[in-house]
């Protein structure tokens, strides 16, 4: 059976999600040449960017009339942030280094690290998302969340330095806000209260002010919700309201310990 493209979307008009995969691959070897085979060079930067203006050129075409700029200075303004975007991708890998005593330096951070490379993608999708460029900037990021199980939006606003450990589990909503030094691990979700599309536009994710700690498995809800700077919010711990700054959250459990001798017959969990 021959299978037909559906009638109701126009692939004409759908740039290739293998072409913007490259294209990512590349764009973080042009600003951390760690993958490539030659030596890093500026001449070689210098050519290897113009190569990549022009697949981001060959990107956006079919998206042309989508584009609220012309694709030109779409290239322009996005090419010309990089050099910013890269100062603070090693700002945030200084705090990396500073956040986990297991780094061994920024090397091993850059290369080794799926939070650092998260935060790596998120910056470069983050700002063609700024220029309005459809679907291509959640390409990008859904790319880096199959890769690292990481998923931020392109859309959130997030401060800098930011460091994520571990990572696995990790969402950051589209309308989330966060402000600098703040620290996460895994499993912790920034998400909305509801999901429902008449909120579209809306302010559906927390706040997250400066220099906040949120342990693994934390669940923060809700476009209203701020947490105030200098907070720290415990393990599983399920929050839809703000708390002021200064503030240590944490969830107690209810946890029995008993001596195993005693005991007649032995729970046996079979999984």
């Amino acid at each position: 059976m021959q299978v037909q493209p559906s009638e109701k979307i126009d692939f004409s008009t759908i740039p290739s999600r293998a072409f913007i995969h490259k294209f990512t691959d590349e764009l973080i070897d042009l600003i951390f040449p760690i993958e490539s085979t030659f030596t890093f060079r500026y001449e070689v930067a210098e050519e290897t960017q113009e190569r990549l203006a022009r697949h981001l050129k060959d990107i956006l075409k079919p998206l042309a009339d989508r584009l609220t700029l012309s694709s030109e200075e779409i290239i322009e303004k996005f090419f010309a942030s990089l050099p910013s975007i890269y100062n603070k991708l090693i700002t945030d890998a200084e705090f990396f280094i500073q956040s986990d005593p297991a780094a061994q330096g920024i090397e091993e951070v850059i290369i080794a690290y799926p939070g650092f490379y998260a935060i790596t993608v998120y910056r470069l999708a983050h700002e063609l998302s700024k220029l309005n460029v459809p679907i291509v900037p959640r390409v990008i990021s859904e790319y880096a969340h199959n890769k690292t199980g990481i998923d931020i939006h392109p859309g959130a606003q997030i401060g800098n330095p930011f460091f994520i450990d571990h990572g696995t589990g990790v969402v950051v909503g589209q309308t989330t806000i966060i402000g600098n030094r703040v620290k996460i691990y895994q499993g912790v979700t920034l998400g909305a209260l509801a999901v429902r599309k008449e909120t579209k536009g809306a302010k559906r994710h927390p706040t997250i002010e400066d220099d906040v700690l949120i342990y693994a498995g934390s669940c923060i809800l809700g476009g209203e919700t701020t947490i105030g700077h200098s907070s720290v919010i415990g393990g599983n711990v399920w929050l839809t309201s703000g708390v002021p700054p200064l503030s240590i959250v944490y969830h107690k459990s209810d946890v029995h310990i008993r001596d195993k001798s005693e005991m007649n017959e032995v729970i046996d969990f079979i999984i």
